[in-house]
């Protein structure tokens, strides 16, 4: 490993500026700029790849310190008191970040329980939405997520962040054509008997406690605005709501909410049937 000290924003400062800001940098670099104990710590136990770790060599914990001498990395880069300032999103800033390499996005590569949970999210356009999505994932036993269609930057800072450590532990697949998972829909048929492929809607469909979600299932969550698009509706076996007081206002939940409800209803029907 090398150590490089940095005392202006010259290039290699600007590119950690601009994997900040920019999706096609990012995509263009394949990796993305993290912060954060929870995520770091995450990060290196799911085996993710660091690159590069940025740092104040002057203002080290412990942690960070040990961070630095255990963590494999190609290059690291010392930066000033000033600059870590300015590249942390944080009020406090930072005393570590890193360079972390993208993963790539193969279905085929999903490990699968034996009772398999997974969950889509169609189009999601707000970032704290999939990032609280992925959290819930996580939370709530979810195998993976799978992202479709055109969304927000799965690898962008505020995603990250409001998945907190999630992010790291929870498989995230992005799935850019339907065809692809149509074909793995139909794949998991035929190797798990019964599995089902669960949509969500806000109308009046089968009540969600009326629902059998105990066996290997895809949970199917649309776009915050839209929802579900009709490819993916048409494919459900199931569709179902959560109902709601009769004398409510409201007529739907925020996705990531009704994504938890959903979730939760799932781990207590599996929990309930010792599945």
């Amino acid at each position: 490993m090398t150590e490089t000290k940095l005392y202006s924003k010259n290039n290699a400062y600007q590119k950690f500026e601009t994997l900040k800001t920019n999706r096609n940098k990012r995509y263009k670099y394949n990796e993305f700029l993290v912060e954060g104990v929870r995520s770091l710590n995450e990060a290196v136990k799911n085996n993710w790849h660091i690159k590069s770790l940025i740092y104040d060599k002057n203002n080290l914990s412990d942690w960070a310190a040990d961070m630095i001498r255990t963590v494999h990395t190609k290059e690291n880069f010392c930066l000033t008191p000033e600059l870590m300032r300015d590249l942390s999103e944080k009020e406090d800033s930072s005393e570590l970040l890193a360079l972390i390499e993208m993963r790539e996005d193969n279905l085929d590569d999903l490990t699968l329980s034996k009772n398999p949970f997974l969950v889509l999210f169609d189009r999601p356009s707000n970032k704290g939405n999939l990032g609280t999505m992925i959290r819930s994932c996580d939370a709530l036993g979810a195998d993976a997520l799978i992202i479709t269609g055109h969304a927000v930057d799965l690898y962008d800072p505020n995603v990250v962040v409001s998945a907190m450590g999630s992010f790291f532990n929870m498989p995230v697949i992005r799935v850019s054509d339907n065809q692809t998972l149509f074909a793995y829909i139909d794949g998991l048929k035929n190797k798990y008997p019964g599995f089902k492929v669960v949509g969500t809607t806000a109308h009046q469909e089968l009540p969600l406690y009326d629902s059998d979600l105990s066996g290997p299932l895809m949970l199917m969550m649309g776009n915050e605005t839209m929802g579900l698009n009709k490819a993916f509706k048409d494919s459900c076996d199931l569709l179902c709501t959560i109902p709601m007081a009769e004398q409510s206002y409201a007529s739907s939940f925020n996705v990531s909410c009704a994504a938890s409800i959903l979730m939760y209803e799932v781990t207590r029907q599996r929990v309930a049937r010792n599945v």
